[in-house]
């Protein structure tokens, strides 16, 4: 797969791009969601994707006037969905790319995950070594779909973001990478 010549860097995100986790992540947020009697619809879910767990409490909670702290709520779905991280696929075409173009072009990923679920996912999926460099949420203030993340996995790859392509799966995240004024993949 060539790239176009102004392409110089490469940024994915992970969940529903890189790796089919995201009906994984939907039964961990089923058992959250009934443990803290919240109303969460999938269609809902799938809207949110790129957004950080502990975000998409706190919002649920204040809808809803459930009173929980939403950073422990957070890890408790984290801690549902680790047993089921054996079950995680690649989405083949995206990592496809990504192997490419290894040693050619500096990637990052860029995710609204945690570091250790993140790494985790990539180093099941025997990938991880493919990327310079890996952004999660809590090394960002402001989440997708603000650009914030991409244009720090940019800045962590030494690449002027205008010359990154971004690869994503969702709205939020499409728009964070535009934002960033870097060329969108919708995968």
């Amino acid at each position: 797969m060539t790239l176009p010549p102004h392409i110089k860097g490469l940024v994915f995100d992970c969940d529903g791009t890189l790796a089919d986790t995201m009906p994984l992540h939907w039964r961990a947020w089923q058992v959250i969601a009934a443990r803290y009697k919240l109303h969460f619809p999938e269609d809902r879910f799938y809207s949110l994707g790129g957004v950080p767990s502990r975000d998409i409490l706190q919002m649920l909670a204040r809808e809803q006037g459930v009173t929980l702290d939403h950073i422990q709520a957070a890890h408790e779905k984290e801690n549902e969905y680790l047993p089921l991280l054996p079950q995680v696929e690649p989405i083949h075409a995206v990592v496809e790319i990504a192997r490419a173009n290894h040693g050619r072009i500096p990637m990052a990923v860029a995710s609204g995950g945690t570091q250790p679920i993140i790494v985790g996912v990539l180093e099941h999926l025997k990938i991880r070594h493919l990327f310079d460099a890996i952004v999660t949420s809590e090394m960002v203030e402001n989440q997708k779909p603000a650009p914030d993340i991409f244009l720090e996995a940019a800045r962590r790859i030494g690449v002027d973001p205008q010359s990154c392509r971004g690869y994503e799966d969702t709205e939020l995240g499409m728009t964070a990478i535009r934002s960033a004024g870097m060329e969108a993949v919708d995968v």
